[in-house]
């Protein structure tokens, strides 16, 4: 079985990041060559008794619902929202102090000599370049920010998934949306509440 990757996140988010749950292989009890030592008998006794009860359980989660809800994600996003806001404050001042500029300049332009226009054009465009840097370095800033993030609570989304499958005898938890098909003998169940519940306690 191969690990499963769990994709961010949300209205940070959430993040486009990755997270896999810890690997757990569920072993058949008869290999093909043990059976054929087997009498008929204890063979069909075997099979009726593997029939009567599921192989394993595999759990599911909303992972999208778990960085919503959970504390862990809250505060992830509390943290993001606040340097967001702080360089979103610093920007639209700028962009307000030129479009004023701009304005200014179109309307006086006709009166300007071609020296002095020249020279307000590229005061103009220099506010202009500085807008830009600016909203290049919030970018440069915020994204790795926000990968940091999506780290942190996947890790605390993993923990909270490998405790609590572990202790409610689940094979596998994995996302949602990756549940695509299981076959006949396997238990499934949203434990999406239960990882919420496991990640607040902590």
């Amino acid at each position: 079985m191969k690990k499963l990757v769990y994709p961010f996140v949300a209205g940070i988010l959430l993040v486009s990041v990755s997270l896999s749950f810890a690997e757990e292989k569920v072993l058949s009890n008869y290999s093909a060559s043990s059976l054929k030592t087997l009498p008929q008998a204890s063979i069909d006794n075997k099979v009726v008794s593997a029939g009567s009860k599921s192989s394993f359980k595999v759990g599911y989660v909303d992972i999208m619902k778990v960085a919503e809800q959970s504390d862990a994600g809250k505060v992830a996003k509390t943290h993001f929202e606040a340097k967001m806001d702080r360089h979103k404050a610093q920007i639209e001042t700028k962009q307000k102090l030129i479009e004023k500029q701009k304005a200014t300049l179109e309307a006086k332009l006709p009166t300007y000599t071609p020296e002095q226009r020249a020279a307000k054009i590229k005061d103009y465009e220099k506010k202009v370049d500085e807008l830009r840097k600016m909203l290049q370095k919030a970018d440069n800033e915020m994204k790795p920010m926000q990968e940091e993030l999506i780290r942190e609570v996947y890790k605390k989304i993993e923990k909270a998934s490998r405790d609590f499958g572990g202790a409610n005898g689940f094979a596998v938890i994995l996302e949602k949306r990756e549940l695509l098909y299981l076959g006949n003998g396997i238990d499934t169940e949203d434990v999406t509440a239960q990882i919420i519940a496991e990640l607040n306690k902590k």
